[in-house]
């Protein structure tokens, strides 16, 4: 039987998600679920490398777990977990620091960026960071890993430490490949169109979140900042706002920017936003009400946690026991003595 080649990707827990993050990723992974093994999770010990209120926390991440179900994310195709939950990301990362240099860490752009934001809490949990995301990954002998922009040093230095590991121990690891999504829309802020929406603005008005309901989704189109002129053409330096408010009614109906120009022709910007907004609503519809139904249904999201977690575990614990064993830790009495090989990475758990 052929096996299906492994992703692996998450999402942070630390604010509601938007419409940005449905396009840009959680519509690619309900597409993979059918082609790949997919392990997708709620990255909550990466979201402590800033002050987070617990409760706040904990509330986001249950939250973070339905709005994955919501968007098509299947717990019978792809394994769903919440990354605390298997503790071997944190163990593995313990072994992977001390193959990690202090310059590659701090040779980081988002390090540096993230240590400019946050000044009076430059911990180390921030500069280890990338060793952590290279545990979560090399963890699940992951073929494929989804990548943005930002994203794009920390996959190579999980791949520069794979290497490095197989080269002094033999085959360990699995050296992932970046999965570059279908090229998607960009989706700006409608406060600032010249910076992408971001979950973590301090201005609602600026963002679209996937459980906004009708009366919000109103206001923000309505309050959405466009351009000087009146006819509607797509046209991304000089009408920034115009052309995100495009982009948003081509997610919400599927006409092309072409036709979004002819539908709009004679027409003015009232009109698009008039159009867009009752798109939007009818488009994130189903996910805010799927949404919804599952947000209070604690012991059902706790279930399928649970199931996430015995599977994740399975795999990331096979790989943490060849890992001790490659580099000399006495196996703890109760583990198998048969020692785990490199041929078992693609075992369809």
């Amino acid at each position: 039987m052929t096996q299906r080649p492994v992703i692996l990707s998450g999402i942070q827990p630390s604010g509601r998600l938007t419409i940005g993050h449905y396009t840009g990723a959680l519509r690619n992974w309900v597409a993979l679920q059918q082609s790949h093994q997919c392990y997708f999770m709620v990255a909550d010990l990466h979201a402590i490398t800033v002050r987070q209120d617990p409760a706040e926390l904990r509330q986001r991440t249950l939250e973070t777990v339905a709005l994955f179900l919501a968007c098509g994310i299947d717990p019978t195709q792809s394994v769903l977990f919440v990354q605390s939950h298997v503790p071997e990301h944190t163990q593995l990362a313990w072994v992977l620091s001390c193959w990690t240099s202090m310059g590659e860490c701090s040779r980081m752009t988002q390090f540096k960026e993230k240590s400019a934001q946050h000044r009076h809490l430059v911990n180390v949990g921030l500069f280890a960071y990338p060793i952590l995301m290279a545990a979560d990954i090399l963890l699940y002998q992951a073929d494929l890993v989804p990548v943005g922009a930002d994203q794009k040093q920390h996959l190579e230095l999980t791949r520069n430490l794979a290497e490095r590991f197989n080269h002094h121990y033999g085959p360990t690891f699995r050296v992932p490949e970046p999965y570059i999504p279908p090229v998607g829309a960009k989706i700006m802020s409608l406060q600032d169109p010249t910076k992408k929406m971001s979950k973590s603005d301090p201005n609602e008005n600026a963002i679209l979140f996937l459980t906004d309901p009708p009366d919000a989704i109103r206001r923000k189109i309505r309050r959405a900042i466009t351009d000087s002129g009146r006819e509607v053409r797509y046209d991304e330096q000089q009408r920034p706002g115009l052309s995100n408010l495009m982009v948003l009614y081509h997610i919400a109906t599927g006409k092309s920017i072409p036709e979004i120009e002819r539908e709009f022709e004679g027409a003015g910007y009232a009109d698009l936003k008039a159009a867009l907004t009752e798109a939007l609503i009818e488009f994130l519809r189903p996910i805010r009400e799927e949404y919804e139904r599952l947000q209070n249904a604690t012991d059902y999201l706790m279930s399928i946690l649970a199931q996430g977690a015995e599977k994740a575990r399975t795999r990331a614990h096979q790989t943490l026991q060849l890992v001790y064993e490659r580099i000399g830790l006495l196996l703890a009495p109760w583990e198998s003595v048969s020692t785990p090989t490199a041929n078992t990475h693609h075992a369809d758990l």
